[in-house]
């Protein structure tokens, strides 16, 4: 008996001091998942913020759209107060509208901008619906804070193991992103349903996770955690009169199976957080502060528990600040590898990434070569990681490019010359060759027109180009009395009608400068109508065919093409007129050159100065008035030698010479809503220089707007008026010019 009893006592003391040293030695894990929704998510840094106080030791983060992008930035290796820097830091409302500076569109983009109000895919015959976000801008920044582990290709490997959940769009089935690109896995799990494009990984086409799964407890419990702790920022179903917008719609329908599950999956959480969130919703963006607040508050009245699950950890983590606003770190670049495109040869990617082996880098410098490649519309995704090599970088990357290239454009306007004109275009790239694209505009109203645009662009390399265009009009143009006094004239309705053809090759030095040559065809029908003996007959003022030579350089670095808070303006044109059928049997070989500077500069952030210099030149006889210069009236889209002048009709003020000077004080009332004074001042004459008294014998004008800039383009009404020979006009424009 006594020999089981010592056996006895010799077990139990063993098991207590086992006991005793696995309570001193073994270490707890604990999981963290984070859910989706949207801005509601900054709440999700709150709750880091605490945990970090409670010294809690995370060992593992699962999370869901926008969990997963806040859960994937954290597992990278960042702290609470450094996710909140980076949310405070950016403009995320444009980040996810994809809005990129206007320095990043081509010199073709930028002279075309403004003429379309809508863009509608056309695939197989179908007219689809306006593209969402590409979410390039939300790539870019997840690419650029994560650049320190884009070697990594398992997430297990990461500072702190992570997986993120995304949905099959093809088969509604649940995938889980624990391998791969990180940026590429967080971007998919965040890819809203008709706010940001799907996502294509491994053949499958993924959007945000969310839809199947917003809170994933489960797959988290299968890593071997012993706690968890969970952030739920859902918020509830909305009722029928707050859904308002496709979003919440579309938000409200993906909703329905997840509010289901979330009541069950909270009960198998340790520690369960529900901020209040009530207050906000998916799209709050500008409410970071609030958000992030209000998660620190829900997660503090639970500290206590979680200092409770601290204690039973033996190890703490080790922070080492990664996060830096500075984007001119200088790296370079020994290999690049580009996959994905099929219509677009590497030169061209190359060209617009400006890129190429053995250069020296900034990110800065390599997100307005991403910026730019992205301003083309052929890609749908530009994915890309950074991995060390010997002696710099290797670059990769993944091209997905639009499976769309035929679009259908539509655009309207009014203003005092064309009236009013319908914009239909069709425009296709990749038609004949890689890189190329045909566009062609058919204008439909009281005056008809068409442009038609053919362009083979090699980037920074000599591109080509044809451009054929027809344009008319009828209005009452003065025609001047005495040369030596241009205001005073008779004004007789003219019938214009110009057909022109060009061909061209151009080079553009960056996205702000371009330059030109070509050779130009220009058929002229310039006419007036009489009536002789109760028959009306034309009367030409010309009916000729022209063949000149052109060059033309420009450099537009304008924050808008309209109502710009900055920049500078430059375009040069010389033409040189060889050749013409000589309708009037006088024709002489002449040229042209004409001119225009211009400079933006805001003041005080709402008030902006601009300044606008204009020359135009004659040299030689072109033989009659049909190519001298028309000032007058207020248009944008004037062709040829017709420029515009406050305080005068159209085409009031004629000379084979001008010089004109403009300033514009514009006052931004509130957002895109602008107050304007203008005043011009010209000189018109053929001794253009008056042996350098070029203020005496001036016309001047003046004029009071108001500016609206509209998703269909600028709605402008101005009123104007001469001092000269007291006029007063007003003008009235309504979409963008074309």
């Amino acid at each position: 008996m006594k020999k089981y009893l010592l056996i006895i006592l010799i077990f139990n003391f063993h098991f207590i001091f086992a006991q005793h040293s696995l309570s001193q030695n073994d270490d707890v894990k604990v999981g963290l998942v984070l859910s989706g929704g949207g801005a509601k998510g900054f709440a999700h840094v709150g709750v880091l913020k605490v945990l970090e106080e409670a010294e809690i030791r995370v060992d593992y983060i699962a999370g869901t759209s926008m969990g997963a992008v806040i859960g994937g930035l954290y597992a990278a290796g960042y702290n609470a107060r450094e996710l909140d820097s980076i949310l405070r830091k950016y403009d995320l409302t444009s980040l996810i509208r994809d809005v990129l500076p206007r320095s990043s569109y081509s010199f073709y983009h930028k002279k075309n901008e403004g003429k379309y109000a809508f863009s509608l895919p056309i695939d197989k015959w179908k007219i689809g619906l306006p593209s969402v976000s590409k979410g390039q801008n939300v790539y870019n920044l997840i690419s650029q804070l994560t650049e320190h582990v884009h070697e990594i290709n398992d997430f297990s490997k990461l500072p702190i193991p992570f997986f993120c959940i995304a949905t099959d769009l093809e088969t509604g089935e649940e995938v889980i992103l624990d391998k791969g690109s990180l940026p590429e896995a967080i971007r998919a799990s965040g890819s809203f349903p008709g706010l940001l494009t799907p996502v294509r990984i491994n053949n499958k086409v993924l959007v945000d996770g969310g839809i199947v799964n917003n809170y994933p407890i489960e797959e988290l419990k299968a890593k071997g955690v012993d706690y968890i702790i969970g952030v739920n920022v859902m918020g509830q179903l909305l009722e029928e009169s707050k859904l308002n917008s496709a979003p919440l719609i579309l938000g409200q329908i993906a909703g329905f199976q997840v509010y289901k599950n979330v009541k069950e999956k909270s009960k198998m959480t340790d520690i369960y957080i529900k901020p209040d969130i009530s207050e906000y919703n998916d799209f709050s963006f500008d409410e970071v502060n609030d958000i992030i607040m209000v998660g620190e508050v829900a997660a503090r009245e639970q500290i206590k528990e979680m200092k409770e699950i601290a204690a039973k950890q033996n190890k703490r983590r080790h922070h080492t600040a990664i996060y830096s606003f500075d984007l001119n770190r200088d790296f370079v670049i020994k290999e690049i590898v580009i996959n994905g495109n099929l219509n677009y040869t590497d030169n061209y990617c190359l060209d617009k990434l400006k890129l190429k082996k053995e250069i020296v880098t900034s990110q800065e410098k390599f997100l307005e070569g991403i910026n730019t490649l992205t301003a083309t519309g052929n890609f749908e995704n530009i994915i890309y990681r950074f991995i060390p090599v010997k002696g710099g970088m290797k670059v990769e990357f993944n091209l997905i490019e639009n499976t769309v290239s035929t679009f259908l454009k539509i655009g309207a306007h009014y203003d005092a010359l064309y009236k009013t004109g319908i914009l239909v275009n069709l425009t296709k790239k990749h038609s004949f060759f890689k890189n190329d694209f045909l566009s062609a505009d058919f204008i439909i109203g009281d005056n008809l027109r068409y442009n038609i645009d053919y362009f083979l662009d090699n980037g920074f390399n000599w591109s080509f180009g044809l451009n054929t265009r027809y344009n008319s009009f009828t209005q009452d143009i003065t025609i001047a009395l005495d040369e030596d006094e241009p205001e005073f004239g008779i004004k007789v309705p003219h019938h214009y009608n110009d057909f022109t053809t060009q061909f061209f090759v151009q080079t553009t030095f960056n996205n702000n400068m371009a330059f030109r040559v070509g050779v130009e065809d220009k058929n002229l029908k310039v006419f007036i109508e009489e009536i002789v003996d109760d028959q009306t007959e034309k009367v030409f003022l010309d009916n000729s065919n022209y063949v000149n030579v052109f060059a033309k350089a420009a450099y537009d670095s304008y924050s808008t093409q309209f109502s710009p808070k900055s920049g500078f303006y430059f375009d040069a044109t010389y033409r040189f007129y060889l050749l013409s059928t000589d309708y009037f049997e006088d024709f002489d070989p002449f040229s042209q050159l004409s001119g225009k500077i211009g400079y933006a500069y805001t003041m005080f952030d709402k008030l902006t100065l601009q300044y606008i210099a204009q020359a135009g030149i004659t040299i030689g006889s072109s033989g009659n008035n049909v190519h001298d210069y028309h000032l007058g009236g207020y248009n944008e889209n004037f062709i040829n030698t017709f420029e515009s002048f406050y305080g005068y009709d159209i085409a009031e003020l004629n000379s084979p010479s001008f010089l004109k000077s403009t300033f514009i004080l514009r006052y931004e009332l509130f957002k895109n809503n602008y107050l304007s004074f203008t005043g011009n001042y010209g000189r018109l004459n053929s001794n253009l220089w008056n042996g350098g008294s070029i203020f005496e014998d001036t016309v001047s004008g003046y004029a009071f707007g108001y500016t609206w800039d509209t998703f269909i383009g600028p709605i402008e009404l101005k009123y104007s008026w001469t001092p000269d020979i007291k006029k007063k006009y007003w003008y009235f424009n309504l979409g963008f010019w074309f």
